[in-house]
């Protein structure tokens, strides 16, 4: 195999006032024509990092250290700022984890990549033009011709991705950077993009760095895989060899936490409940004892449809977008549920009912026997405060401009469950604590903290205001596999001493397995199947249901040629 890319000895520094932060040091590895090599490790690792220092891109005030970094033998020089220019994007691309802010929102699909050919490719527009429709025909866009006219909020999020796949390859690189390019993806989509990797890299003979927190995406494409601790490669081999064999340490514990899609456990192997739990469990209860599971239902969906927009004139009818159908649907005390399906499917609208955030357009939702809605507005305030939501990015969900500790203390306050800010403080250190977090996090704000860190924040903001249904949506599909696990054993901890009922939407099937007592699967807008969750995962009913578990990334590593559909 022909070297494409060689690092030796890479270190990159962070300098500031407060020192200087090593990012990556002392790292060494190769990557050859058409191979595809993953790099795996934790938030903080340097992943990201390697691939800035390839392309030039480390932010300000960061620099390469020392090192050699080499494209076919050519030495890479960061600090030649036109030699850069001249090599990103010609020679090496990048695919961003976000699609959509990829893409510039105020030109088509077809500018854009018109634009960028014509950047690196001696092209007329015209031939520029015909380029990208063929662009978007290899990277698998339906009616290529028809499409490349699109804006980008017209794409879906697997076509978004395709068009930032095609963009980082109009140039015909040498070598790409894939950062993520599959986070939060469904099954389905995301499979489609692994393959896509897989049969340019083949066919292209494209060397491709895929930096990744999936282990299962490493297993179904990578040929080999490093990874990365701290900012050293601890670990670089044969990816059956990680997988099924791992030397390090650090290696073993992070294949160790990846959700199994064969067999449901009880827990992860890390820390769960902090040291404060009990107190904060006490408050959180309100005294009383544990809510017991039980047959009766708390949440109830009765014939529940979902239209959006339509509209009666003098002389035509406008048709909505219907996103739910005819939806029934229980959840018991106690229990919880797993909502699983493509993007699409109205697993969002679903959430948004439940949350009291929409009411629908026919049908009923019950919350403790009680009807929710009426004339589109929910009918007893207290239903509020017993339903919340955890969400997929707790960044934007946590208000910059507050402490953690005025976060927390804020349903409190406002639902009465405390006198005045005082008596609040000593339940959000007990909260805080319960979550795995110092009590000294209180005075700090949401950007100081991790993305595992403000996952719990979002948790504890949750349940201050002593909820009984809870609404994960997403919560853990941009974590890393070790905090994915820690903030999941949290959450089996909360609901098991709380007897809290859940409602857990997740596109990880695996995730949905470990968590949840039944599955529900949502296929364009209607219930495909609800099933328990073991009888679910052994024998799906709908051949929709069978479609999706099939296309769960295996651990189990498969040869490149096995991992392509045609």
């Amino acid at each position: 195999m022909t070297e494409l890319l060689s690092i030796e000895d890479l270190a990159v520094e962070f300098p500031s006032r407060h020192g200087t932060v090593t990012a990556v040091e002392g790292v060494s590895l190769t990557i050859g024509a058409g191979e595809i090599l993953g790099v795996v490790g934790e938030s903080g690792a340097g992943k990201s990092t390697i691939g800035a220092a390839i392309t030039g891109l480390l932010q300000a005030p960061g620099r390469i250290a020392r090192g050699t970094i080499r494209l076919s033998g050519e030495v890479i020089d960061a600090t030649d700022t036109l030699a850069m220019r001249r090599l990103r994007g010609a020679r090496v691309s990048t695919i961003f984890q976000d699609p959509l802010t990829s893409l510039n929102p105020l030109f088509t699909i077809e500018q854009q990549l018109v634009d960028t050919i014509l950047t690196h490719r001696p092209m007329t527009r015209a031939e520029a033009r015909a380029e990208a429709v063929r662009q978007l025909e290899a990277v698998g866009i339906p009616d290529p011709a028809h499409r490349v006219k699109n804006w980008p909020h017209e794409f879906s999020g697997g076509m978004r991705q395709r068009a930032v796949i095609a963009l980082a390859l109009c140039s015909e690189p040498e070598l790409v950077i894939a950062d993520e390019p599959t986070t939060a993806l469904d099954v389905s989509v995301q499979a489609q993009i692994l393959d896509l990797i897989r049969k340019l890299a083949q066919e292209r003979g494209i060397g491709v760095m895929l930096v990744t927190h999936d282990m299962g995406v490493i297993a179904q494409v990578t040929d080999r895989v490093a990874v990365m601790k701290d900012g050293r490669l601890v670990e670089l081999g044969q990816t059956e060899q990680v997988l099924t064999r791992p030397e390090h340490p650090y290696s073993r514990d992070l294949i160790s936490v990846v959700p199994r899609a064969d067999v449901k456990l009880k827990r992860f192997p890390v820390a769960g409940l902090g040291q404060g739990a009990d107190k904060a469990l006490e408050w959180l209860s309100g005294g009383s004892t544990r809510r017991e599971a039980s047959d009766r239902p708390l949440v109830e969906l009765l014939d529940v449809r979902q239209v959006y927009g339509g509209r009666s004139g003098l002389f035509k009818r406008a048709e909505g977008f219907t996103a739910l159908t005819d939806i029934t649907l229980r959840i018991a005390e106690g229990e919880v549920l797993g909502l699983a399906g493509e993007s699409g499917s109205g697993k969002s609208t679903m959430a948004r009912i439940l949350a009291g955030l929409t009411a629908p357009t026919s049908g009923e939702m019950l919350f403790d026997g009680q009807a929710v809605y009426d004339h589109g507005r929910m009918r007893h305030p207290d239903i509020r405060r017993q339903i919340q939501m955890v969400f997929q990015d707790p960044y934007s969900s946590l208000n910059p401009r507050m402490s953690v500790g005025d976060i927390l203390a804020e349903p409190m306050l406002h639902h009465a469950l405390v006198a005045n800010r005082r008596a609040a403080q000593p339940v959000v250190e007990e909260l805080l604590s319960a979550v795995g977090l110092p009590v000294d996090a209180a005075r700090r704000y949401p950007h100081a903290f991790s993305g595992g860190q403000r996952q719990r924040i979002s948790v504890a903001r949750a349940l201050a205001s002593r909820p009984r249904f809870l609404i994960c949506d997403e919560p853990t599909s941009a974590l890393d596999v070790s905090i994915q696990a820690q903030i999941l054993n949290l959450m089996k901890d909360l609901q098991e001493r709380l007897g809290l009922t859940i409602l857990f939407i997740s596109h990880d099937l695996p995730v949905v397995r470990q968590m949840c007592d039944r599955i529900a699967v949502l296929k364009s807008g209607q219930l495909a199947e609800v099933a328990e969750t073991e009888t679910l995962f052994t024998a799906p009913q709908a051949a929709y249901t069978r479609d999706l578990i099939s296309l769960i990334p295996a651990m189990t590593h498969a040869r490149p040629s096995e991992t392509l559909h045609g």
